[in-house]
This record gives structure tokens, C-alpha cells and sequence, in this order.
């Protein structure tokens, strides 16, 4: 595990031995969670950059241009900007609720990061159940985004969590349905037996129908176009963060950044053979796998029109749910070389 080989390192650079195993294990789990984050942030920050110029040069525009050159530290600009402002609370806003509910929602991001690997010999636990564990942890997304628009005392806010809460709970059924297919073709939910068991052939092959639902499912978990209902402001504004103050907003910004990095990883994970690849070095793989999914979800974003709630409902429970089931036993006919 590398929590030890980050112990061991500590230790020796410091000079000084840790005798209880709990507090090795924290500054293990800091230390790479500290890691990871950078990391995270790195991607975020370029991810900005690429979806702005790219959504810009799909609709004719320039994007970003003057700050920087090409317009690269606009996002430093737009962050410095958003930290520096008044955090705003609204007056009829349950205080508490209103402020935490964010951070909570970063915090099991972060414990997510910590759970998935990042190549052959660079994750920080590692978990038989791995795969389920993190979206046990997605599940809760929902109930915080409700949380987080009743807090504001905004009806419109409170309304379009409810949204946001019908779409995630809609889609998480094909999405699971789909997992329990991947698990049961790798004959395992550890996030590294499964890249193991896609050494020959990756499983977007094996179960394409299961990659499209898996995807879609995946577009919708991450509130992104044509599944944007949270920010339909031509009649909820701007959703549940239409109160929300400056700072919050870009703690919002960092943690759907950080939702696509973590479903690009998932999706490269699951389907794409993780960092499986011929010549060049895993990781290096492992970032253009995640990187290709990053732009695809942009290009999604700038060509495809939002959905009526209806139809995003329909879409999920008429087709996406039977279809998935058709998934799971294909893939229960593939595990058991019925053919």
C-alpha cells in the first residue's frame, strides 16, 4: 500500500519513528490526500481553461484571451475575484445548513480520492468493495444538494434542489444496475482488479450498451448538459445556488471540476482499461484516458440543447433502467461462457 511506503518516507526524511499505527495512518492519509488534491486542482484549473475556449470555438467566440497569455490565468483571476467578495448569507437562510452543506459535499469527494487508484502501484486504500464504497458515498450527493437549496429560504432554490434530487435518484438505479455488471464480468468491485481483468480486452468492447448507459447515467449524475436542470435560469435563475454568496459559489465551481475529473477517472476505470496501454508509461495513459472523456463531456455541454424534466425522467425510468438490466445479463452470460 503506499500509505506505508509515504510513512517510511516521512520517517526517514524527519528523522523521528511514529509508534502508533492510528496517527501513521492520518498523516499517511493527509499526506496523500494533500497529493491527490494538487493534483485535482491541476486538472480543474486546465479543465476551466480548455471547457471555456473550447465552448467558445464551438459557438464562434473567443473565450478567455486577455489575462494571461491566452487567456491561461483568467481562472486565477475569476478565483482571486470570488474569494475576496463578501460571503453573503441570506437572512432567511438556516445558517448552519446554508454554509456546511458545501463543504460536506467536498469532504466526501475527498474521501473518495482516496479510494481510487491512480496507477498500478499509486492509490491509498485499497478496498475489496472499492467501487461500491464510492458510489455508496455518491449517494448522498442528492440529499445534501436538497439540503443546500431548502437551507437558502429560496423557493426557487428549494425547487430546483427537488429537481436535482429526482434526476441524480432517477439515474443512480441504471448507474448501479451497470456496476453490478462490471463487477460481476471482472469477478470483483476492487477498483484493481478490474483494470487487471481488462489487460486483454476493455470492457467498453465486451459491453458497449453498458459503457452508453454507464455514460449517460454519468452525464446526468454530474448535472451536466443536456442534464443542467440545477442552472435552467430562464425559470429557476440559476437553481439551488441563486442565493449562494461568492465564495460558496466557487467552492461550487471546484467541486464540479472536480465531479468530472472523478467520473472522466471512473469512466477510464471501468471501460477503458485504466491505465492499460502499449509504449508509453501507465500514467501517462491513465491521463489521456481521462483527459479524451474530460473534452467529450465539454463538447457534450456545447452541442447538446437542456432537456425538459419530463423527458430526462422518462429517458431514465423507461429506457435507461430496462436496458440496463438487458446489461447485467449479458454480462452474466459473458462471466458464465454461456457463449
Amino acid at each position: 500500500m503506499i500509505f506505508q511506503n509515504i510513512i517510511t518516507g516521512i520517517e526517514t526524511t524527519l528523522g523521528f519513528t511514529t509508534v502508533n499505527p492510528i496517527i501513521n495512518y492520518a498523516i499517511a492519509a493527509l499526506v496523500f490526500g494533500a497529493l491527490i488534491m494538487v493534483l485535482i486542482t491541476i486538472f480543474d484549473y486546465i479543465f476551466g481553461w480548455i471547457e471555456r475556449k473550447l465552448v467558445a470555438r464551438i459557438h464562434l467566440r473567443h473565450g478567455p484571451t486577455k489575462t494571461g497569455k491566452y487567456g491561461l490565468l483568467q481562472n486565477a483571476a475569476d478565483f482571486i475575484k470570488l474569494f475576496a467578495k463578501e460571503n453573503i448569507i441570506p437572512a432567511r437562510a438556516n445558517r448552519l445548513l446554508f454554509l456546511f452543506s458545501l463543504p460536506i459535499v467536498a469532504a466526501i469527494f475527498a474521501f473518495i480520492v482516496e479510494i481510487l487508484p491512480y496507477g498500478a502501484g499509486i492509490y491509498g486504500v485499497d478496498l475489496t468493495l472499492g467501487v461500491l464504497v464510492a458510489f455508496v458515498l455518491i449517494s448522498f450527493i442528492p440529499i445534501l444538494i436538497f439540503i443546500a437549496g431548502w437551507a437558502s429560504g429560496n423557493k426557487f432554490s428549494s425547487i430546483s434542489a427537488q429537481r436535482s434530487v429526482l434526476l441524480l435518484i432517477s439515474y443512480e438505479i441504471p448507474l448501479f444496475l451497470v456496476i453490478a455488471s462490471v463487477g460481476i464480468l471482472a469477478n470483483s468491485f476492487d477498483f484493481l482488479q478490474i483494470v487487471s481483468a481488462q489487460s486483454s480486452w476493455w470492457f467498453i468492447v465486451l459491453m458497449p450498451l453498458g459503457f452508453v448507459l454507464f455514460f449517460i447515467a454519468l452525464i446526468a449524475e454530474l448535472e451536466r448538459p443536456p442534464f443542467d436542470l440545477r442552472e435552467a435560469d430562464s425559470e429557476l435563475i440559476a437553481g439551488w445556488l441563486t442565493d449562494v454568496g461568492a465564495p460558496l459559489y466557487a467552492i461550487s465551481l471546484f467541486i464540479d471540476y472536480t465531479r468530472v475529473f472523478l467520473g472522466s477517472l471512473l469512466v477510464t476505470i471501468l471501460f477503458l482499461g485504466g491505465w492499460n496501454g502499449p509504449i508509453l508509461p501507465p500514467y501517462v495513459w491513465l491521463g489521456i484516458k481521462v483527459l479524451l472523456v474530460a473534452i467529450f463531456v465539454v463538447v457534450l455541454r456545447a452541442t447538446t440543447p437542456r432537456m425538459r424534466l419530463d423527458r430526462i425522467l422518462r429517458l431514465g425510468w423507461v429506457w435507461l433502467v430496462p436496458l440496463a438490466i438487458v446489461n447485467l445479463l449479458w454480462a452474466f452470460v459473458l462471466a458464465t461462457g454461456i457463449i
